[in-house]
Parts: C-alpha cells; structure tokens; sequence
C-alpha cells in the first residue's frame, strides 16, 4: 500500500495542524483490524463503540482519554504451560485509537461475555449554544404613534 507524505504541507498551513494528523490517522487506520469494532450512533448526542475483546478479562484492558483520543490497549498474559494444537482466538497485545469530536465525553464503559461498551455522550456547553438576540431601537409593529405639535 502506497503512504502519502503530509510534510511538505506543514510549512504552508498554518493552524491546519490538526487536520494533517487526522488525515494521517485515517491512513493507519486502514492497517488496523484488530480487535474487531463497532460505533452505534444512539441518537443525535449519544453514541456506543462496542468492542469484541474475546479471551481478555476487564483487568487486562485499559482504557484512557486525553486529548479528545479515545485509547484502548489491551495486554495479554500468556499463561506458560499451555499447549496449543489450534490457536483461533487471538491473544495478542493491541492499541486501538479513536479520535472524538469536541464536546463528545466518555460516560461509562462495561465488559461483559467478551464485549467492551463504551458509552459516549456530545453535551455541547451552553455558551455554545444557539440563543436568539433582541434587537433593540426598532419599534414594535403595534403601537401607534400620536402626533403632537411642538410648543
């Protein structure tokens, strides 16, 4: 697969840093197929990302978020001893990123028979917000206005 360099771009777009590394995260991304995923829009503000983590208990994964990045890294003990005559069930170490919107907040995560949820939700700040503005000076189409005549 063919990779494209983004740096020659760098030095002539200000401010569009952040763009660049998204653009560059959505090219890995491709690469990337482990562990398996899925990203449930709920309603408008609230979303799931399920995630099949088959053999791996909740004290093996972990899971952070700096920097509007979701990360979930998952570390397998390997129990020595074992023999394996078949091996289907992955049990490999493994990092997967997820860049959230702004506003977007992790609620809450559970692990049950090897799915990890995690519960995401946009709460938008009220200063951010759409609000209507009164206009003041115009008078309202109601009221009438009586002449006078001046003294």
């Amino acid at each position: 697969m063919r990779t494209v360099d983004f740096s020659p771009l760098f030095r002539s777009a200000i401010g569009f840093d952040r763009l660049f590394d998204l653009a560059e995260a959505a090219q890995r991304a491709g690469e990337e197929t482990y562990p398996p995923y899925n990203i449930e829009r709920l309603d408008e503000n609230r979303f799931q990302i399920s995630v099949a983590l088959a053999g791996f208990s909740p004290d093996e994964v972990v899971l952070t978020v700096e920097q509007n990045v979701l990360t979930l890294e998952g570390h397998k003990s390997e129990k020595e001893g074992k023999t394996f005559l078949h091996r289907g069930i992955s049990a490999r170490n493994f990092k997967r990123q997820f860049t959230l919107a702004d506003h977007v907040e992790v609620k809450g995560a559970s692990f049950e028979n090897g799915l990890l949820v995690i519960d995401l939700q946009r709460e938008i700040p009220e200063a951010m917000k759409p609000r209507r503005i009164a206009i003041n000076g115009a008078a309202p189409s109601n009221v009438t206005q009586i002449e006078s005549k001046a003294a």
